[in-house]
This record gives C-alpha cells, structure tokens and sequence, in this order.
C-alpha cells in the first residue's frame, strides 16, 4: 500500500471513530467533501498546507496519521480513546490519567490472581 492510501485510510478511520461524515470534515476542514473522499481513497497528493487542516479539523496530534501498525479493531478503540480525550483542559487529562492508571492496576492485579 502506498503512502497515499495509507494516510487516506488513517485519516478515514479517524473521521469515523469521530462519527464525522466526509461532509463533516470536509466543513470543518474548509475542504470540498469530494477532494476528502479523494484523499481517503489516496487518490490525492496532497500539500502539507492540506494536511494539516485536515489534522486540525479531526484535533489529533499529526503522528496519529502515521500509526499504521495496530490491528484495526485495537486501532479504532484507540481512536475512539483520542478523540474522547483531544480536546480536554490539561487538569483534565491529568485526572483522567490518574483514573485510568488506577484501573490498569486492578486489572492487572485481577490477572494476577487468575
């Protein structure tokens, strides 16, 4: 698969996890939903300038377009995992970081037993 089509799936799975039409990101991006559709397909070369009003738009970090390796369905619920988290204050993200530390500790205490 080329680097077009990767990003383009990336950026695909990214705007599903978010519950986004191409519409929607197109909107929100200040594209035509037709060129988005372009770019998930990799059917375009797209400017960085593109890039990153798409990475923008979705509010994740320009590495998340670059993670190829998970297997789909760890990789959608760590998408859904981002966008939940994106757009949160740093107190926030603080507490829930503190949440989840802890529940990772029980479960791995749980597997312990077992």
């Amino acid at each position: 698969m080329s680097l077009p089509e990767s990003v383009g799936n990336r950026i695909r799975e990214l705007r599903k996890a978010k519950g986004w039409t191409q519409e929607q990101l197109a909107e929100a991006a200040g594209l035509h939903y037709s060129y988005i559709g372009g770019v998930e397909r990799g059917d375009r070369n797209i400017s960085l300038e593109t890039l990153e009003k798409i990475i923008l738009a979705l509010k994740v970090p320009p590495f998340e377009l670059f993670q190829f390796d998970e297997t789909s369905d760890r990789k959608q619920i760590i998408n859904e995992l981002m966008v939940l988290i994106n757009s949160r204050e740093t107190t926030e993200l603080e507490i829930l970081t503190t949440i989840t530390k802890n529940i990772v500790g029980l479960v791995e205490l749980q597997q312990k037993k077992n």
